[in-house]
């Protein structure tokens, strides 16, 4: 395996930028392989491309004839562009995308075919559901499950393929994917937000939510990554000595980036362009060989599936450039892992950011109304946030280098936070003349002024505000961001619902004035989510005795964050907003648990391979060399050789202290992977493997790092971290 590791650094030094031209501007190519709405006016009928509209920004159904004149002139497109197949591109359970491709191609008889795409094929289809989670939804022998259209996320072209989003549902009805769930809530946030919004403007019809992700991610060459089976099996090292130099000296941070890198990040930029995803940001990220891509902020659905398309591209043409793409939470130890921060914001049909301050009072009370509200449906859901990041790989990450801890908090910044302070005390009741003067000249009228200087300066922060945007940090690189976006989404529409309740009581039966009703609201909301409010570090004890002060939770394992989305809390929100009914909820517990348990099983099972069949070998292997060595110092000095093999003999008794640990370590993991396979109940079996199976992980993986340090570099048979993170 030795000589499979120097194989691997000698191809991975020998390689070259793969140089890449681009020829246009970006700008005129941008969405060239999209059915957008400019190429829509194009190859659609004035009927078809209205009816399509109509279902974009009213969410009306397509009457199913004109849906054939769409697939004629989709397909007339994608033929012209060099498509053969087309395909229902969609998002199940797995966290991966999926499709099943069919040829324009049909026969009709008498050795002569056709071109063929009708309304059917673009409208609906029956993919086999067998294999995908489900969630106890149907039984395996109902394979049946249908994806349908979904018109508010363009068509595209990747290679030869016609790809069309779609949702993905049993044949019973329930949602088997991500985007259904997603668009529910967007549905709900867009109602609730408008029914706030006219209170302060009369001409909203329409509530958009914005989102804008940040994928960071790492690159190692292809043939490194070959070389470690746990980086092959799992997407993380399970053991490796960390290197003398990581990310202490804060030089890969913004820093230049290396040519191979940048060859590749060029490449995916103008795939990302074509298919009209808009990449704008890239950058060295902190941890060495790690990077980020950013986007321009779109629709959240829309950048969803942008960022899930995405994540395939990058597997794809990292490929070209002898790249792997590592999206795991934490791929190596002891340096920064990988987020996909979420940047979430409201906003009207009629241009206006509903969590950006404006230029009038009435414009910021507007601003603090949705600020505020925000605020409350994170404090009041907070568990239910962390579920929504829950996963076994991004329980790696979190609180651990400059990532933020598994304790949902909000930061806002000092100056809003004494802006909430002097609402907190508006007068109960009918404002006076002179009080509201004051808090709309001196407090609400100058926030503008205020956010000019509120930079954000905590890291750690899991939610922060940031300006004109909430910024949700503590979601995982792997993750589909639909989860957190539809939790987000949900709460905030809940919250607001019950808002306007509360203000509509104040004006109808206590006679107070709107601005009166919004204050008072706004003022007992503010000292119902001061616990969730936190400025500081948020790391350590001390935060998490605090956090415990306030009632905050600090469920660090999956299985104890995920309990709360089959709690009557949750089913009764989703399924009161039309977002997830009760089947749904319970199903997808019972997937990310399922989930949680095979990961870490998987995990369990590689690093017992590569340790006894691996790591212990290559030990006894120099164990051997040191005997001999031995050997020979007492064949030459007799009795006397002791002293001059003093060194040796402690080597050879450490290894064997460390072949021992290993081994028995091993033993007890599997002992305990058996014991918790027995359990049925799917919450016990998952805690099982959190509390009893991977503790063994950092017992074995110790010895095995000790043992990187004693035995010769030249037989050790696992690339080496400073070879994984400094050779590019």
């Amino acid at each position: 395996m030795a000589i499979l590791r120097f194989h691997a650094l000698k191809q991975t030094l020998e390689r070259v930028p793969i140089y890449i031209e681009e020829k246009e501007r970006r700008s005129s190519i941008f969405g060239s392989n999209v059915f957008n709405e400019s190429t829509m006016r194009q190859y659609l009928t004035k009927s078809a491309f209205t009816e399509v509209m109509d279902a974009v920004l009213k969410g009306t159904k397509i009457d199913r004839l004109v849906a054939d004149h769409i697939s004629t002139g989709m397909k007339e497109w994608a033929i012209s562009k060099g498509a053969t197949h087309y395909t229902h591109w969609f998002q199940p359970l797995t966290g991966a995308t999926a499709e099943k491709h069919d040829a324009f191609f049909d026969t009709i008889g008498e050795g002569a075919a056709i071109e063929k795409f009708g309304g059917g094929e673009l409208v609906q289809q029956e993919p086999d559901a067998s294999s995908f989670p489900n969630g106890g939804i149907r039984n395996m022998f109902e394979a049946r499950g249908y994806t349908a259209w979904d018109p508010t996320s363009p068509a595209f072209i990747y290679g030869t393929t016609l790809c069309i989003p779609t949702v993905f549902v049993s044949y019973t009805g329930e949602a088997l994917d991500y985007k259904t769930p997603l668009l529910r809530a967007l549905q709900a946030v867009d109602s609730a937000a408008v029914a706030v919004c006219k209170y302060f403007d009369k001409n909203v019809k329409k509530v958009n939510a914005s989102l804008g992700w940040e994928q960071e991610y790492f690159l190692i060459d292809k043939a490194l990554v070959a070389s470690r089976p746990d980086i092959v099996a799992t997407g993380r090292t399970l053991l490796g000595h960390s290197s003398a130099k990581g990310q202490q000296l804060d030089d890969h941070y913004f820093g230049t980036i290396p040519n191979r890198a940048m060859s590749f990040m060029r490449d995916l930029e103008h795939e990302c362009m074509l298919l009209g995803i808009p990449a704008k940001t890239r950058h060295n990220e902190v941890a060495p060989n790690q990077f980020e891509l950013a986007p321009i902020f779109e629709e959240a659905n829309l950048a969803v599936d942008h960022n899930s398309l995405l994540m395939d591209l990058m597997h794809k043409i990292a490929e070209r450039h002898h790249f792997k793409v590592l999206f795991h939470e934490k791929p190596f130890a002891g340096v920064n892992g990988s987020g996909k921060h979420n940047n979430w914001s409201l906003s009207t049909d009629t241009g206006v950011n509903l969590l950006a301050p404006g230029k009038t009072p009435m414009s910021n009370l507007q601003f603090l109304t949705f600020f505020i509200n925000t605020i409350k449906a994170v404090n009041d859901n907070e568990e239910l946030l962390r579920a929504a990041i829950a996963s076994a790989s991004n329980d790696h990450r979190l609180g651990a280098n400059e990532a933020p801890p598994a304790i949902i908090s909000v930061f806002i910044g000092d100056q809003l936070t004494k802006v909430l302070s002097e609402l907190k005390n508006v007068t109960s009741g009918k404002l006076s003349p002179e009080e509201k003067t004051e808090l709309k000249l001196n407090v609400v009228g100058k926030i503008p002024e205020i956010m000019l200087d509120n930079t954000d300066r905590n890291r750690t922060s899991p939610f922060a505000f940031t300006g004109n945007k909430f910024e949700f940090r503590a979601v995982g690189s792997k993750a589909n961001c639909a989860n957190p976006m539809t939790v987000l989404n949900s709460i905030v529409a809940r919250q607001l619902i019950d808002f306007k309740s509360e203000v509509d009581v104040l004006i109808e039966k206590k006679e107070m004035k709107k601005d009166d009703a919004v204050f008072n609201v706004l003022r007992e909301y503010i000292k119902k989510s001061k616990n969730i409010l936190f400025e500081g570090n948020g790391y350590g004890d001390a935060w998490e005795k605090e956090a415990k002060k306030r009632g905050l939770s600090n469920n660090k394992s999956t299985p104890e964050a995920l309990k709360v989305r089959v709690s009557k809390k949750v089913i009764d929100l989703f399924d009161g907003l039309g977002v997830m009914n009760r089947v749904e909820s319970e199903a997808r517990y019972e997937i990310e648990m399922d989930e949680y348990v095979h990961r870490i099983e998987l995990e369990g099972r590689v690093l017992s391979d590569i340790a006894k069949s691996r790591i212990v070998p290559t030990a006894v292997r120099y164990q051997n060399v040191l005997i001999e060595n031995v050997k020979g110092l007492k064949d030459i000095y007799g009795a006397s050789f002791k002293k001059m093999a003093k060194e040796q003999l402690l080597l050879i008794e450490d290894i064997s202290k460390h072949i021992e640990a290993i081994n028995s370590n091993v033993t007890k993991m599997t002992e305990e992977r058996r014991s918790a396979n027995q359990e049925e109940d799917v919450e016990k079996k998952a805690l099982a493997y959190f509390y009893k199976v991977i503790p063994m992980f950092s017992e074995i993986r110790c010895h095995c790092d000790k043992l990187e340090l004693l035995v010769d570099d030249e037989l050790w048979p696992l690339t080496k971290y400073r070879e994984l993170l400094f050779t590019n």
